[in-house]
């Protein structure tokens, strides 16, 4: 087989697969002080509903947080192996990694195993000393840092609220709202997004997940 029919039998190989990506929305916004970033949590399984308890966003350091969409196995494995090397970092230098360099592991992890792929689309959003950061990490291994981003099947419904009330200068508050407009808008949309969803908040005060009191508090207070 020469090399074009080879690259392009791995292409439609690889577009298959995307095809065949599990259904979720995950969504960042960063604001003046931190990152809010909120995913859903269904599973599925092709229509079947495999979870209605699924956590899609993990803690990777006391100041950033990772969201998958995709094959769930590849994003647990990625972000499994991306917390270890940022303790193993933290341990040898003494000072914690930056969420530049969080996402920059995900992308070598990522293109380390070409011409395969793992199937796993992520957000990793956190704060350093630098301030708050929002980067976008595909299965290709493209980064691209951004002020709001969302991914999954519920993307393009979640991607217009935000963009309709987004604004560089706003508070925590007003983020927290804004992203669970956003996931409502995905959950009332998206047949592969729904029950309920999670909610992050990484500031100066580090990574808290909202209790769920906290979030039908706001969901009660945007839906007026």
């Amino acid at each position: 087989m020469v090399w074009e029919d080879l690259h392009m039998f791995r292409s439609s190989k690889v577009e298959e697969k995307i095809h065949l990506m599990k259904g979720t929305t995950t969504v960042g916004i960063k604001f003046k002080e931190g990152v809010v970033v909120a995913s859903d949590k269904r599973a599925t399984s092709g229509t079947f509903v495999a979870s209605k308890s699924a956590v899609k966003t993990l803690k990777l350091t006391d100041y950033a947080v990772a969201t998958i969409s995709g094959l769930v196995a590849d994003g647990q494995y990625l972000v499994n192996n991306l917390t270890a090397l940022a303790d193993l970092y933290s341990l040898d230098t003494g000072k914690p990694l930056s969420v530049r360099g969080l996402a920059r592991l995900l992308v070598l992890m990522l293109r380390r195993y070409r011409p395969y792929f793992l199937l796993a689309h992520l957000i990793v959003g956190g704060i350093d000393r630098e301030g708050p950061h929002l980067f976008n990490v595909d299965l290709y291994g493209t980064m691209t840092e951004e002020d709001y981003l969302a991914t999954g099947s519920g993307s393009p419904v979640a991607i217009s609220v935000i963009e309709g009330g987004y604004s560089p200068d706003m508070d925590r508050d007003s983020a927290i709202k804004l992203a669970i407009s956003s996931m409502i808008a995905a959950l009332s949309r998206d047949a592969a997004t729904g029950d309920g969803m999670d909610v992050v908040v990484i500031d100066r005060e580090g990574v808290r997940f909202l209790w769920k009191d906290e979030i039908s508090q706001v969901i009660r207070e945007v839906g007026r």
